[in-house]
């Protein structure tokens, strides 16, 4: 595959790249130091239409193409792998539900202050004893006159506690697949932000759980039929994952840049550590691995956009990028020695970023499963 970036992707991509550098890295330091959620950033990415980049015009998004969308998390995620993933899950999981399976009245009522940063999306599927099994979920939906009475409690919900909306899963009956869509306002009675996680990474990005206590949901905000709900999910977790496989890429690019400049530049035994060949050979293997994931992410991308299958060419993706940023981070350190490990370089937070990439939107252990499974089936 030779990725030959149209002119229009190309500036949305130095677009993305000058306000990264602009924007986005000054606020770097008081993420890390007061796990801040950076509202004026995404503000800001809401006034450039990043926040609605794939979204039709009629819904009021930019109406541009996925590759752009994917480049863009990529981008982002080379400075802060925190905004990276704030943007992933707002559209992938948190916008695309609604487009893809809700009706008009709801796509107009939601998708125009989504798309233009209004409002914030989440995804909530996960559960404390359901994690990579999605159809063992126990939060329940009982009809109740023209709403649902939700009850029980979701974990790990990226950007909540700050969302407008959660894209919500939860049981109608008694079969093991037998899960709806909902979409649940942030005012909802009975919806309860629980504990904000303390990560050891990705800070600035709200990790919550949530709480539903007799949450009154109406029944208008129901999405798709009921019982399709476990589709849904898995629908939106293929896109979710190519998007967290874009963030994965700008990780391992990040670790990989700054450790080819510091080998540059650090002296031992009167010459750079980069003509030793323990630290070329290991800068060649991160370059490579960069570009692996490259390919199998504008892959998997340009097959969206297209609209073809792709569930094991995703899943490859975000396998290969994951395994790449964590990877190349840990090498990163290792090149940078004993400052690697201090505060004061910028690749210890690229080590401590770039593991939860290898266990959200599905483990790379459950990837392996979707990948055989695909190669059995054919």
């Amino acid at each position: 595959m030779i990725m030959n970036f149209t002119e229009e992707q190309n500036m949305v991509r130095k677009m993305v790249r000058d306000f990264a550098q602009k924007e986005v890295a000054g606020e770097i330091d008081r993420m890390e130091a007061e796990d801040r959620f950076p509202i004026e950033v995404v503000r800001k990415m809401g006034e450039l239409g990043l926040m609605g980049i794939p979204i039709p015009e009629k819904y009021g998004g930019g109406g541009m193409d996925f590759t752009s969308y994917i480049s863009t998390i990529h981008e982002l995620s080379k400075v802060s792998a925190t905004v990276g993933v704030i943007l992933s899950v707002h559209t992938s999981v948190g916008t695309n539900p609604i487009l893809y399976f809700g009706n008009e009245a709801q796509k107009k009522r939601f998708i125009p202050k989504l798309a233009s940063g209004e409002y914030l999306g989440a995804f909530a599927l996960t559960e404390p004893s359901a994690g990579s099994d999605a159809s063992s979920l126990k939060t329940t939906a009982k009809k109740d006159g023209g709403n649902y009475i939700l009850n029980g409690s979701k974990a790990f919900i990226t950007n909540g506690g700050v969302a407008d909306t959660y894209i919500t899963f939860a049981r109608t009956g008694e079969n093991a697949k037998d899960i709806s869509a909902f979409i649940v306002e942030k005012d909802s009675p009975g919806l309860v932000i629980g504990k904000k996680e303390k990560k050891m990474g990705l800070h600035g990005s709200n990790t919550v759980q949530l709480i539903f206590d007799n949450c009154v949901v109406p029944k208008a905000n129901r999405l798709g039929e009921e019982g399709k709900g476990f589709q849904i999910a898995m629908a939106n977790l293929n896109i979710g994952r190519i998007g967290i496989a874009a963030q994965g890429l700008g990780i391992a690019e990040a670790a990989l840049d700054y450790a080819v400049a510091y080998a540059k530049e650090r002296e031992q035994f009167g010459k750079p550590i980069a003509v030793n060949q323990g630290i070329s050979f290991k800068l060649a293997e991160m370059a490579t691995a960069v570009e692996s994931a490259k390919l199998l992410t504008y892959h998997a991308a340009s097959l969206i956009e297209k609209g073809i299958p792709c569930g094991k060419e995703t899943s490859m993706a975000k396998m290969v990028a994951t395994k790449a940023a964590m990877t190349n981070a840990i090498e990163a350190v290792q090149i940078f020695g004993g400052y690697g490990y201090t505060k004061e370089y910028p690749v210890e937070r690229l080590f401590r970023d770039a593991k939860v990439t290898e266990i959200y939107e599905g483990t790379n252990e459950i990837q392996h499963i979707v990948i055989a499974k695909h190669l059995l089936k054919n």
